[in-house]
């Protein structure tokens, strides 16, 4: 099919603009992917995708297309934090000091099950400006249990189309599903949604890919906790959610900036305070619940400390 007809269908208007069928999505993305669409069709067909508000079909047939294209590296035992790839600018990484708990943990637990963390790495995608993990994964040895994976190896070619989306600086559809594409095959996967809208979405869109999928209400679309917040997971096929408070675990996080500095993020990793180290395990404990290793958040910390 021509992409002429595919942004007609998304563009037109209210009362012109239809949902794709799932060969159609496959077929523009496998046609964007591949550049047989120019820079000018490509931006016409992500805004008006956008705009009209992609259905869930729609986005699990984006995803299937952007596996077509991918390179897989399995890595048992292991969950894949749902990072984004448009920038954090309110909150330094965490996972730099995953490293140690995780080692202490494993040393205090033998009867708990290795973890495995997989992370994505990328260029900077819009829509705003501020540090990725590809800011910090070659700055820091992340230890044995951490993961890394450059999209521009493993889906070269949606990190190619980075100046495209850099032009229209605006979220696409591409911004909804690259954080959960199951690179490394892993049994669990964890995102982030603001919206309570997309948490029943984003289980839809991924389930197919991993055994569990759970969605936490984190910092800047990626699955680190700073605040007071909640978590849903699909349960006897029903979305169960649950809350949780920071003070109920002594931690008294208050710490807010307008625009974190990479190496303001670098010096709260080289020299992390008690409040971050409690932090850091406390988003550990939301992983080892996700991924089944304990049976409760509660068990976790305490295990944890």
């Amino acid at each position: 099919m021509s992409f002429k007809k595919y942004i007609k269908a998304v563009g037109t208007g209210f009362k012109g603009n239809r949902d794709l069928q799932e060969d159609e999505v496959i077929d523009a993305i496998t046609k964007i992917l591949n550049k047989e669409a120019s820079d000018a069709q490509i931006g016409a067909f992500l805004i008006g995708f956008r705009v009209k508000l992609e259905s869930d079909d729609e986005l699990k047939a984006c995803v299937k297309a952007l596996r077509n294209f991918m390179q897989f590296y399995e890595v048992k035992d292991s969950i894949e934090l749902g990072y984004s790839f448009d920038g954090r600018v309110r909150n330094p990484f965490l996972f730099p000091l995953f490293k140690d708990i995780l080692k202490q943990f494993y040393e205090k637990n033998s009867d708990i099950k290795p973890l495995n963390l997989i992370i994505s790495t990328d260029k900077l995608q819009p829509a705003k400006i501020g540090m990725c993990t590809k800011d910090l994964v070659l700055e820091y040895d992340l230890g044995e249990n951490i993961y890394t994976f450059n999209r521009a190896n493993y889906l070269k070619q949606l990190s190619d189309l980075t100046s495209v989306r850099h032009e229209l600086g605006l979220r696409t559809v591409f911004n909804t599903v690259e954080k959960l594409l199951g690179v490394a095959k892993s049994e669990y996967a964890v995102t982030t949604a603001f919206h309570k809208p997309y948490v029943k979405k984003y289980i839809e869109v991924f389930k197919d890919y991993f055994e569990d999928v759970s969605v936490v209400k984190g910092a800047e679309g990626s699955p680190e906790v700073f605040s007071d917040g909640k978590y849903w997971q699909k349960i006897d096929e029903k979305i169960v959610e649950t809350s949780f408070n920071l003070k109920d675990y002594g931690i008294n996080y208050n710490r807010k900036y307008e625009h974190i500095s990479l190496e303001e993020t670098k010096n709260i990793i080289n020299n992390p305070d008690e409040e971050i180290i409690k932090l850091s395990k406390f988003n550990i404990a939301l992983y080892l619940l996700f991924s089944k290793r304990v049976n409760s958040l509660d068990e976790a910390w305490q295990r944890l400390n």
